[in-house]
């Protein structure tokens, strides 16, 4: 019986985004919110905080995300520029170089030197040889960092407005239990997700994400509810 599988693609960089998107999203404002809550501010207030941590932190993890993975794919595709001009002046030299890569892997020298040989006479394929293999980028992979910014976004944006909801039809004591209520439900599910999604307990994830957005959101309350008392 023969075993066939896929794997996902992990390296353009917007499964990331969205991953850390909605778990950044979730415990900054949560703990916005429940800490401008704990100040014993209007509720008016808090929702205007709640809205623009949503905002500014959208945007700060879009233009975060955009300008890294511009940098990287930017970085990469120097690199392929000086490894293919190599390869155009130095082809003999990149294809021992290609040789002693494989050999260093275990291949035979004979059959190391025939898979280089074969590989170096298409250039295309020589340029992904050696870009994968002695460089380890992915030409085909370097990501988009629109893509990435939109989904650092809108997944952000996600995270971010379900804390945030309560406020808009409740308010006082039964906001805060709403959103602590909505902010652990979040967080166990974006846990579990996650633990699905890297073939990891589910249930340990959704513990670990519990707990470190409960640390957060209890420590900004407690200064909240701090100040605005010394206030």
């Amino acid at each position: 019986m023969s075993y066939e599988h896929r794997h996902r693609n992990i390296h353009g960089g917007m499964a990331r985004a969205a991953i850390f998107g909605v778990s950044d999203g979730l415990t900054t404002n949560i703990s916005l919110v429940l800490g401008i809550a704990a100040a014993n501010t209007a509720p008016g207030f808090v929702r205007l905080a709640g809205l623009a941590g949503l905002l500014a932190g959208s945007f700060s993890m879009a233009a975060g995300e955009y300008v890294s993975m511009r940098a990287q794919a930017e970085l990469f595709g120097r690199e392929l520029k000086v490894e293919e001009a190599a390869i155009e002046a130095s082809p003999d030299s990149e294809r021992r170089e290609l040789a002693r890569i494989y050999r260093s892997r275990g291949l035979r020298p004979a059959l190391a030197d025939e898979v280089a040989a074969q590989l170096m006479r298409d250039p295309e394929q020589a340029l992904e040889s050696h870009a994968r293999d002695e460089l380890g980028i992915r030409p085909d992979q370097l990501g988009s960092p629109f893509g990435a910014a939109a989904s650092s976004f809108g997944s952000f944006a996600v995270g971010a407005a379900l804390p945030l909801l309560p406020w808009y039809f409740t308010s006082g004591t039964a906001a805060v239990l709403s959103s602590v209520c909505v902010g652990a439900l979040a967080a166990i599910s974006v846990g579990a997700g996650l633990g699905v999604a890297t073939g990891r307990s589910p249930v340990r994830s959704a513990l670990r994400q519990l707990v470190v957005t409960g640390l957060a959101a209890g420590v900004v309350f407690l200064v909240g509810r701090i100040v605005g008392v010394a206030a």
